[in-house]
């Protein structure tokens, strides 16, 4: 049987370049193949309640600079509910309304917990496609994701700005990125910002090693210093620091406070006055560069095609350049870490940065 009706929905985050990939999934479907196209609002939440509309062209136009995403989005929702042996079951209501709007395919939009999701709805409902989207950049079975290279460019233009105040008043400044369990965003952005500490999850730090970094460079003269911190990085043989849980969600971890701990202790350690800058949210919003635009499309238009091959239970990938389809089982298999040989870690390392070992 052949497609007439597919869903889209944004899961998790928000993160520039949604509303690209939502455009051209849309599009693609409704002029290449003449798909009816219906969005689900919030996410899994809208799967879950029936919320939904029904997009035509003019509701995804003039939507490829928006940031966020037109349809809602929602990181709390789990379509799965225990039994009583304790087994995880879909939801009714989620089979129910895929039924009662005649889905003939479903396009889920997010990283790695909403492709965990839809990687097990395809278990019992199989014409699932992925699209990665996020700016932890920590999807495995793809090159990059999108979202990622406009927050690295906001956590750029933000270092940037840092270092006037950091040189005019003599300090360490402390910034806390996101990221979550990956180091990406600190590594590419501290990198490309000039950051003289970088610290990630993937590289756990000693003390010892951050405030030798800070005097030497006070040694030679350098007055200032530029600490990148992710939001996951933890000292060797600690915890990261979590900010709170989040109930009912699939993944219910938030982290976030290592910035004001490092910047506090090496204010103590060191005598140099230190502060500590979180960027939070900002990294998230606002409108999506040029590279996001463009892979947001790429993705969104190989996902549709993909469907229609009939390629399904798999996510749209970017290998080598190139859009490929990629099982849901490798891609959820775990998460897309920092090695400590990356070619970003070496570049940084050979330009005297120091990661805190």
């Amino acid at each position: 049987m052949g497609i007439k009706n597919i869903a889209i929905l944004t899961g998790g985050g928000d993160c520039p370049g949604l509303n690209a990939a939502i455009r051209a999934i849309a599009k693609t479907a409704m002029y290449d193949y003449g798909w009816n196209v219906i969005g689900i609002l919030d996410g899994y939440q809208g799967l879950i309640s029936g919320k939904k509309r029904n997009l035509k062209p003019a509701d995804v136009s003039n939507i490829l600079t928006l940031g966020g995403t037109i349809l809602g989005t929602s990181n709390k929702a789990d379509p799965f509910e225990k039994s009583v042996s304790g087994a995880e079951i879909l939801s009714k209501s989620v089979l129910e309304n895929l039924d009662k709007w005649e889905i003939d395919a479903l396009f889920c939009i997010g990283g790695d917990g909403t492709n965990t999701v839809a990687n097990k709805i395809s278990k019992v409902w199989p014409n699932i496609i992925g699209v990665p989207k996020t700016i932890d950049n920590d999807l495995l079975c793809t090159d990059q994701t999108f979202g990622f290279d406009t927050a690295c460019a906001f956590v750029t233009e933000s270092l940037d700005r840092i270092h006037s105040t950091a040189q005019s008043h003599h300090r360490a400044m402390v910034i806390e990125v996101m990221g979550r369990y990956a180091g990406w965003i600190a590594l590419a952005g501290g990198l490309a910002g000039g950051g003289d500490v970088i610290l990630i999850p993937e590289i756990p730090f000693k003390w010892e090693a951050i405030c030798e970094a800070i005097n030497r460079r006070s040694r030679i003269g350098k007055r200032f210093s530029i600490v990148v911190v992710s939001e996951g990085a933890h000292p060797a043989g600690e915890k990261m620091v979590v900010r709170k849980l989040i109930k009912d969600s699939p993944d219910p971890i938030r982290l976030g406070g290592i910035g004001q701990v490092v910047a506090d202790r090496i204010e103590l350690e060191t005598g140099i006055e230190s502060r500590v800058t979180v960027l939070g949210h900002l990294q998230r919003g606002g409108s999506p560069s040029f590279f996001d635009r463009i892979l947001a499309t790429k993705y969104g238009v190989a996902a549709v095609r993909m469907a229609y091959a009939g390629k399904f239970g798999t996510m749209a990938a970017m290998r080598e350049g190139r859009m490929v389809p990629v099982s849901l089982d490798e891609v959820t298999a775990g998460l897309k870490l920092v090695k400590e040989n990356d070619e970003l870690v070496v570049a940084a390392k050979s330009l005297g940065t120091s990661f805190g070992v």
